[in-house]
């Protein structure tokens, strides 16, 4: 594998990874206000489902959130996805995770602001629009940034948890690349300098099984080729050790 090849395969990999950092900070946003103001409501039904939003967002892993957003449609409700559900799946579970982060973020920096910024407002005449837009949200805004940035930071690192689901993000092109045997023995885990390379599984006879690409991506395995494969193709072939499934000794067939 040349050089140019593995840049090429990163680059694809950074967009999407650049995709689903930009799409997130671009949803995830406004949508944290809106939870905020619900989490504020007076309306008790309301006030107490946002909080069981956020307390279940909050609490438990992303990753696990992923794999509901991805294949609860089709197991609990039986809903058929679309072919590009996978994508959007992970925009969905990033969204509804950072919103509630943001939202109590907004809350801390709303509830930090003085009572006497309202009654000043209310003196010189404010409406109560005018008042949260004009003088407590500018100051709002400043009180949060530091926990804003700190979020993020975390959202460029949490894009790489994308590949739970099979999304090919810049990590898994990394790792497609470094456990690829094309890929120069400086780069290649399982090649040392100067050896003879060694035989893949089921190489020599060309013995090989069929695994779905969704049991592919859960297993952590990715075909390196994967858009050369056609679209209707539902199974991708993978060389596969029968005497070892547990170690990474399983190599895309196209390859």
């Amino acid at each position: 594998m040349t050089v140019s090849t593995m840049l090429s395969l990163l680059s694809q990999g950074f967009v999407t990874s650049l995709l689903i950092f930009a799409l997130t900070l671009l949803f995830s946003m406004p949508l944290g206000l809106a939870v905020m103001f619900g989490r504020r409501s007076r309306l008790t039904p309301l006030r107490g489902f946002i909080k069981a939003y956020i307390s279940i967002m909050r609490g438990t892993p992303l990753m696990l959130q992923l794999m509901v957003v991805f294949y609860g449609p089709k197991l609990l409700l039986g809903v058929t996805v679309p072919g590009n559900w996978r994508f959007t799946a992970v925009i969905v579970a990033f969204v509804i995770n950072y919103a509630a982060y943001f939202a109590e973020i907004y809350r801390g920096g709303l509830e930090s602001i003085p009572r006497g910024q309202y009654e000043a407002a209310q003196v010189l005449g404010y409406t109560k629009a005018q008042t949260f837009f004009k003088i407590i949200l500018p100051q709002m805004v400043k009180r949060v940034i530091p926990a804003v940035t700190n979020e993020v930071i975390t959202l460029v690192k949490d894009t790489s948890l994308a590949s739970v689901i099979g999304t090919v993000e810049m990590f898994t092109r990394a790792k497609q690349i470094v456990a690829s045997p094309n890929t120069p023995g400086m780069l290649a885990p399982h090649r040392s300098s100067g050896a003879k390379r060694r035989s893949l599984p089921g190489e020599a006879d060309g013995r090989h099984v069929f695994l779905q690409p969704d049991r592919a991506a859960i297993l952590g395995y990715y075909p390196l080729c994967a858009d050369q494969i056609p679209h209707k193709q539902k199974e991708v072939p993978y060389y596969f050790d029968k005497k070892r499934p547990c170690r990474l000794t399983c190599y895309p067939y196209c390859l």
